[in-house]
């Protein structure tokens, strides 16, 4: 991981960053499955986790709502005013990414910040995918910290019985070897240069009654989740743009949904496999290093939520388990859902190259720097 000045400032918007091509790949892998394993169509459906797709199509919603009121680029403006290098810019997002993950959850993170930081490179020359990258890492790193961190620590944390702390006292070492490498990288990656804005462009006002509509909505709609009601949240979240402001829904990334639903559908059936199956049952991946290695590297084509689940009935040691599957989440984009959240929110021009480029070698970085502690 090496410093370079050469990445381009934010450009605009593209479809490269998490990839509509991404969806077409998914698509035909679906459909190779369809002919491969056919299943009815009320099992392709039960493929896909419609609680993850339906909370992240609240949130997507909710966060357009805070674009369009104008309030971003105000609070751009205010950061910019008080930041002066590129560098504590990028320590600062960074910092912010990854304490809010462990205590809001990773994708609402990364829907709070990512679109700060796309507006930040709106008003100043900045390394707009490489600010978001490492704001990926950033939640991948901090919410492995708490059982609510993310999705694979909460149902490996209600699987293990342990209390909430000491949850956290189990993950800790881990998390501080992800944390110690991502402000290295930062450091290294963002060159402490003066931030130079740009010509001042004509920004809408900010519109109080949306920005306070989306106040409202989010909270109550976070509510929705933790109460288990879902259907109805989203109902009134969508039904109340639709009435109010139209255009909010207009902006949502519907790609991105696809993408997510499609992945659930390709990446459950591809775990399912006899060969797949038949490889846990005979490989020594029971605990140690073995089952870190094992969780680190299904995480990379499966993703880490998938590989909690999958790997949770062939290994026993759960610290090695949970350890490798957030450890897990960085190197391959489909590492987690988190990541495609990032590019995707981002719009940025060669995203997921960027994102590879940076986040392979900090895999690696980390995954050889945590094997120490899973070989006591």
């Amino acid at each position: 991981m090496t410093s370079s000045a050469a990445e381009p400032s934010a450009a605009a918007p593209s479809e490269e960053g998490g990839g509509n091509g991404l969806l077409w790949l998914l698509a035909a892998v679906a459909v190779v499955f369809a002919f491969l394993r056919p299943r009815a169509p009320m099992d392709w459906l039960q493929l896909v986790d419609w609680q993850t797709v339906g909370a992240l199509t609240g949130l997507l919603a909710i966060t357009q709502g805070v674009e369009k009121s104008g309030m971003l680029q105000a609070a751009a403006q205010r950061l910019l005013a008080r930041t002066h290098s590129q560098r504590s810019l990028a320590l600062l997002l960074t910092a912010c990414a990854a304490l809010l993950s462990a205590l809001v959850t990773n994708d609402v993170s990364l829907f709070l910040l990512v679109p700060l930081t796309r507006v930040l490179a709106n008003q100043a020359h900045l390394p707009l995918a490489r600010l978001v990258v490492l704001e990926a890492l950033a939640v991948n790193a901090g919410s492995a910290l708490t059982p609510i961190g993310n999705p694979q620590n909460l149902y490996l944390w209600h699987r293990s019985g342990e209390s909430f702390a000491a949850f956290m006292g189990m993950m800790l070492p881990t998390v501080a070897v992800m944390l110690f490498w991502l402000f290295a990288a930062a450091w290294l990656l963002v060159p402490r240069t003066p931030i130079a804005l740009k010509p001042e462009a004509e920004t809408s006002p900010v519109q109080p009654r949306l920005l306070a509509l989306a106040g409202v909505l989010f909270i109550g709609f976070v509510v929705a989740l933790d109460r288990h009601w879902l259907l109805a949240g989203l109902g009134v979240v969508l039904a109340v743009f639709l009435v109010t402001y139209p255009r909010v829904l207009r902006g949502i990334d519907w790609a991105l949904l696809a993408i997510i639903a499609l992945m659930f559908v390709d990446l459950r059936q591809l775990a399912e496999l006899p060969a797949i199956v038949a490889l846990l049952n005979h490989w020594p991946i029971t605990e140690g290093w073995r089952a870190y290695l094992a969780a680190i590297v299904a995480s990379q084509f499966i993703s880490n939520v998938p590989a909690a689940i999958l790997l949770d009935g062939h290994v026993r040691d759960l610290p090695a388990l949970a350890a490798g599957v957030s450890v897990g989440g960085f190197g391959c984009v489909l590492g987690s859902l988190a990541n495609l959240i990032a590019l995707r929110l981002a719009r940025v021009p060669h995203g997921l190259r960027e994102f590879h480029r940076i986040s392979i070698p900090f895999l690696l970085v980390c995954a050889a720097s945590a094997l120490p502690l899973r070989l006591g």
